[in-house]
Parts: C-alpha cells; sequence; structure tokens
C-alpha cells in the first residue's frame, strides 16, 4: 500500500511541483494551503505517513502546527519536514524544539527530497 504525504504550503506552484514528484514516487499526496487547513484534515481523519510543510504561511504557519500536531493523539512520532525558504540556525533549532525531524531550505531538488523522505520514512 503506498504511504500518504501530507503536503502543506501556501504556494499554488509549489504544491503542484511536490505533488507531482511525489506522485512519480509512489506516493499519495494529500494537501493543505496553510497550518489550520492541515491540522483540521488531521483531526477529522487524515492519517499521512509523513507530514512536509512550508514555516511562513496565512493563517497559521509551520512552526505552530508542528506544535499542535506533537500534541495530537496519535501523531507524536509521524516524521515531520519543513521545506522553507529559512535557514537561520535560530529557526532551525526552534523547529527542531517543537518536533520537526528535519529542515530542508528551498529550492530542494526532487531526487533529494525523496531521498530524505527515504530516509525518515521506513519502508518508503
Amino acid at each position: 500500500m503506498a504511504m500518504t504525504i501530507l503536503v502543506v504550503d501556501d504556494s499554488a506552484t509549489m504544491v503542484m511541483s511536490l505533488k507531482a514528484t511525489l506522485s512519480m514516487s509512489g506516493f499519495l499526496v494529500e494537501t493543505a494551503s496553510h497550518g489550520q487547513a492541515a491540522l483540521d484534515k488531521l483531526k477529522s481523519g487524515t492519517k499521512p505517513n509523513l507530514i512536509i510543510t512550508d514555516i511562513n504561511m496565512p493563517v497559521m504557519g509551520g512552526m505552530e502546527l508542528i506544535g499542535k500536531v506533537r500534541a495530537l493523539p496519535g501523531f507524536r512520532f509521524i516524521p515531520i519536514l519543513t521545506l522553507t525558504t529559512e535557514s537561520e540556525a535560530s529557526k532551525r533549532d526552534e523547529g527542531k524544539r517543537l518536533g520537526a525531524t528535519g529542515w530542508l531550505v528551498k529550492p530542494v531538488s526532487g531526487d533529494d527530497l525523496v531521498k530524505v523522505i527515504k530516509k525518515v520514512l521506513p519502508g518508503a
């Protein structure tokens, strides 16, 4: 059975690009345009194997999303990757403290992204 990845980004172009790359690699892809939409999906039964989130988004950003996902029952150990333009060590440290599994700085090639996913997602 294919693994599901939830992509959270307010850029429609980025979502389209990630969805194409991940689908071609055999993943099912769910999407949300900001953190609150992603949280709503999770609370209503979506159970991804991995979450990829941007940091700077309207309504709810990625940092807040990471903290709230980690507080949900059953989501404590789901890998969360950030995919962002933010490269500051302090931001990365905050993401890690909140529960991010990995921090990727845009742009990332599709091949590199899939390699990272295979490292953090056993059996992918």
